[in-house]
């Protein structure tokens, strides 16, 4: 009976915003209507990650057909959870950060964020482990996110990761902006910081609103118009309105305009992207032409490519606040209530768990919360790598124990390496850099060979004087089991 009526009191909410979201609404959600929504999120966004997860990357500028089949069994999530806890990355990232605010509370320093996330034992890659070695050699958020010092500004991380804001903050986006501000910026700028932003948009709406369309529209406004993400996601909106009944199509015209890279140096002309602004656009994709079926979203976002782990949790995730955990298929959601009680990789925090502190965090008061719906607001103009675009790319595959010179025409340079192991020392052998551009001494660094704590690239380098440069590098303490290798030479110029 009680379950009854707490699922009448959540259509009742919703029906009276379906198509509309009342800004300026004071609305109040029970307890147990509010832990529905909040199991929903983080159950779906788990079972979503779970689902796409075999197809990572697997299509990278190409649908995945729809004869493919996608494994599912009931015991699948469980299989996953023992045998590869790394595919969890964007749950247990969200952990880190949830940690910090049950710690410290809902605004703890920026830095503490930072402090934590740099240090824990888990892998990173892109934006985050660019950041994470930044940080732990000295440059702090926000920089350590900007793209200067940031090869990977735009690439998904913050987006994968925001998903706990807006579940902390029922209908209010700029208040989930706010907070997306200084956790985001540790790892991403501009676009990058966007994709987190938008998402967590997404789940603050979705306490309110269950009309997709609607959901999408107006969290896409905490977004500036005029910048390259904003631009997207209102042509998704505009493809689907004029193939209502063709996601392919949709696919096809968002990726002829979006589906480059202009910063990661991987993606880059390559058919790889792990940029925020055609991951998040495949989010969408999945929200609008799912239709509020949970298994099609999750489909749609998958067959979309690229990382298609992490585009079904996010909008898997959205479905599971729209509608609550009581409305997740029990063919998804009896496998995640296998391990509903074990610690994610690198965390106390089980799915139970994280649920129950998520509600905590929540300002309720007689067992109810209440809050007033907030109208978007866009957050600050900002895009990385501007006035600059790729111009060269040169394969080098060069090996060098004292040094190596470069030559190259532009104003700005990438530099993908990484130190390599030739022997069998087992210390903890950190290469010393030096890099001179035409002679002057412009940076000194170190390397370390030991994966966690990895520099991303070997150097990166932006917006000096455009014309033709010599790079050298120089290794200050050689060591007779350990070469850095230099993998691919990436050139930028003026626009």
């Amino acid at each position: 009976m009680k379950k009854a009526i707490h699922i009448a009191f959540a259509l009742l909410l919703l029906a009276s915003c379906s198509g509309r979201i009342e800004y300026g609404k004071t609305v109040s959600i029970s307890e147990d209507v509010l832990m529905d929504k909040i199991r929903g999120g983080w159950f779906a966004q788990t079972i979503g990650c779970t689902y796409g997860g075999p197809t990572e990357f697997k299509f990278k500028g190409g649908l995945m057909q729809d004869e493919q089949p996608i494994i599912w069994y009931d015991e699948y999530i469980y299989d996953t959870f023992i045998e590869d806890p790394g595919l969890f990355d964007d749950v247990y990232m969200d952990l880190t950060f949830l940690e910090v605010m049950c710690d410290l509370g809902i605004d703890a320093p920026v830095e503490e964020y930072a402090r934590r996330f740099a240090h824990a034992d888990y892998k990173l890659w892109h934006a985050n482990q660019a950041a994470r070695y930044n940080i732990l050699n000295g440059i702090g958020a926000p920089q350590s996110g900007h793209w200067m010092n940031n090869p990977h500004a735009d690439d998904i991380d913050f987006q994968i990761e925001a998903d706990f804001i807006g579940m902390l903050c029922p209908g209010r986006p700029n208040r989930a902006a706010a907070l997306a501000d200084g956790i985001g910026h540790i790892m991403n700028y501009g676009d990058g910081w966007y994709g987190g932003v938008f998402i967590s948009a997404l789940y603050a709406y979705a306490y309110v609103c269950d009309d997709i369309p609607t959901i999408v529209r107006e969290a896409s406004k905490v977004i500036p118009e005029g910048t390259k993400f904003r631009s997207c996601m209102d042509d998704v909106l505009r493809f689907w309105k004029k193939y209502p009944k063709d996601w392919k199509r949709c696919w096809f015209e968002i990726d002829k305009l979006y589906a480059y890279e202009k910063g990661c140096p991987e993606g880059v002309w390559n058919g790889f992207s792990i940029d925020a602004v055609i991951n998040s656009a495949y989010v969408v994709m999945g929200l609008l032409y799912g239709e509020g079926d949970f298994e099609k979203t999750m489909d749609i976002s998958t067959r979309c490519g690229h990382d298609s782990d992490c585009n079904p949790a996010s909008s898997a995730g959205v479905l599971g606040v729209i509608y609550g955990y009581d409305a997740i298929p029990e063919k998804y959601r009896k496998g995640a209530d296998m391990i509903a009680d074990y610690p994610f990789p690198y965390t106390t925090l089980s799915l139970n768990e994280v649920c129950r502190r998520n509600l905590e965090l929540m300002d309720l008061q007689d067992g109810v919360l209440t809050f007033t719906v907030e109208a978007p607001e866009p957050v600050r103009f900002e895009q990385s790598f501007e006035g600059i675009k790729p111009v060269n790319k040169i394969v080098l595959k060069k090996r060098f124990s004292d040094s190596l010179t470069l030559e190259f025409d532009g104003n700005s340079i990438v530099v993908e390496g990484s130190v390599v192991k030739t022997g069998h020392d087992d210390s903890d052998y950190r290469a010393e850099l030096q890099a001179y551009l035409d002679g002057e001494l412009i940076e000194e660094w170190v390397m370390p060979y030991d994966y966690i704590t990895r520099k991303y690239e070997l150097f990166s380098k932006y917006c000096f004087a455009s014309g033709h440069h010599t790079l050298k590098f120089v290794l200050k303490n050689p060591h007779p089991d350990y070469e850095i290798n230099a993998q691919t030479m990436l050139v930028y110029d003026n626009e």
